[in-house]
């Protein structure tokens, strides 16, 4: 597959391929059915919000790429949708379940793979996870995950999918421990600048005081 997918269309495929597995008996999907599907506060990261129309877009362009289908039959009153990625990638069981949970969920570890992909196939080992993870990300002509560096204070590596293209991650930025000494003279900055705002304050006030009595004073001259 060269074509290259956005967040939606990702978010759809994902949600398409999900549904076919778990819930069988309720796919293809009907707009509204895959909307919710998107939109689902479980299993999903990020949370999402797509209106009908955003998943409209990413199923024309989906539709284009010849990676979703609209099914219309006499059996059925309005249109309802399939996805067309596992023949078009020609995966197995196993490395469906795993990309679609890269595809809802974002990296993860070997150990949140396995246990995310439990409703669509059950992993019997790490290894199996990894030995489905090391086919996709050999997959010809391009691959289809890839292990990312594993990240300053976490134990283990993650994996993501490359349907998006390369994958970008930023480390965390953690700001340098300061010492002692600074921290107590930047809490006497702050005390003092409240001081200073105080002392203005009352100034005003005063000047204010000073103004009103004036202004009584000279309604008696």
């Amino acid at each position: 597959m060269d074509a290259i997918l956005n967040a939606v269309e990702v978010r759809v495929i994902g949600s398409l391929i999900e549904k076919q597995i778990t819930t069988p008996e309720y796919y293809p999907l009907t707009l509204n059915a895959l909307v919710n599907a998107c939109n689902q506060i479980s299993n999903r990261d990020p949370v999402v919000t797509y209106d009908e129309k955003t998943v409209v877009r990413a199923l024309d362009s989906l539709r284009e790429k010849q990676l979703a289908w609209m099914v219309t039959g006499a059996g059925s009153r309005v249109p309802k949708y399939e996805h067309r990625l596992t023949e078009a990638l020609r995966l197995a069981e196993q490395e469906v379940a795993a990309l679609c949970v890269l595809m809802l969920r974002g990296p993860q570890t070997l150990g949140e793979i396995k246990g995310r992909a439990a409703r669509m196939y059950e992993f019997k080992e790490l290894e199996e996870v990894e030995m489905t993870l090391q086919s996709l990300a050999s997959a010809e002509p391009n691959p289809l995950i890839t292990k990312l560096p594993r990240q300053a204070g976490m134990k283990e590596s993650r994996y993501a999918h490359l349907l998006s293209g390369e994958v970008r991650i930023e480390e965390p930025q953690v700001a340098p421990r300061l010492e002692a000494a600074t921290i107590e003279v930047h809490a006497e900055n702050e005390r003092i600048v409240r001081l200073e705002n105080e002392v203005e304050n009352l100034r005003q006030e005063l000047a204010e005081l000073k103004q009103q009595f004036l202004d009584f004073k000279h309604q008696f001259e």
